[in-house]
């Protein structure tokens, strides 16, 4: 087992490390061992990374966190239950915003900004609501609010149908443009990168649990946006043109729903629209949190 590290431990290498060279580390809260990796500089708010469903510390595009980690401090890390992190996977957001707070908590933070990426926004609404304190902005791409719209399986059933893709997060995360297309393929040339110290992959025991979570969580009615209108930091919202995941109007509900949100929409993009325009998604995410 590694090193519990310090609070604010901030290793050397690092501040010139990437996603895909960074050691994994661990840290220990509430009896769960959270894996994860931390880059970019060692002062400045901590962008914490929350991770889409089935997906680990090494599903995350190099490309976009490493170049997020110039100029911040970036945080990526297994959930309870996920990759090497030990624990069980919940079945229900709240749970899952829970352990995330024990992490952050662990590490010594007391003010953090959130990139939540589709299940992961869930998580992202959750904290920011119930942790005001904690939480100074966030970035919401790909999601949806409580009671918002959700094609998880109907998705999952076409992306996996597709069986001469080379992957089922080509059909998943992209349209069928050939542009589209060609990012996706670069996307995961990038995600594949690392070949030592990989993270472990996910089964259905933190697929089945995170499924539920996700369905139950659109399946919940909030006609009030009791959950939306308890976020009172800025937030940016995310989505792609065609997701057909968690669909661009549940953006444009959270974005009117939220008192202080602004929206972006990428073209020809789909789930994965932060991995197709990596480069202008970190554009944006850097003047957004710098503003």
């Amino acid at each position: 087992m590694n090193e519990t590290p310090t609070a604010l431990e901030r290793p050397q290498d690092d501040k010139t490390g990437t996603l895909e060279t960074a050691p994994t580390r661990y840290i220990e809260g509430n009896g769960t061992r959270f894996a994860y990796r931390r880059l970019g500089p060692s002062t400045g708010t901590a962008l914490v990374l929350l991770q889409h469903f089935s997906g680990n510390i090494d599903a995350w595009d190099p490309a976009l966190v490493n170049a997020l980690a110039v100029d911040r401090p970036v945080i990526a890390f297994d959930n309870a239950g996920v990759g090497r992190s030990t624990g069980q996977t919940p079945d229900n957001v709240a749970a899952m915003a829970r352990d995330a707070i024990t992490f952050i908590n662990r590490l010594g933070l007391s003010e953090v900004d959130l990139l939540g990426f589709s299940l992961g926004g869930f998580i992202a609404q959750q904290m920011a609501a119930e942790h005001g304190r904690l939480v100074r902005k966030l970035i919401l791409v790909g999601t949806a609010p409580k009671g918002g719209e959700e094609h998880l399986l109907a998705s999952l059933q076409d992306a996996f149908s597709h069986t001469e893709a080379p992957d089922p997060r080509l059909p998943l995360f992209f349209t069928r443009s050939s542009a589209s297309q060609s990012a996706g393929l670069a996307f995961l040339r990038r995600v594949k990168a690392r070949t030592e110290d990989r993270d472990t992959e996910n089964g259905q025991a933190v697929t089945d649990p995170q499924a539920k979570a996700l369905i139950a969580w659109c399946a919940t009615p909030d006609p009030e946006n009791v959950m939306l209108r308890g976020i009172t930091q800025p937030a940016l919202v995310v989505s792609g043109s065609h997701d057909t995941m968690l669909p661009a109007d549940n953006a444009y509900a959270m974005f009117r729903a939220m008192s202080n949100a602004q929206l972006i929409l990428y073209p020809d993009s789909g789930h994965g629209a932060l991995f197709q325009h990596h480069k202008l998604f970190v554009n944006h995410v850097r003047t957004f949190l710098d503003a």
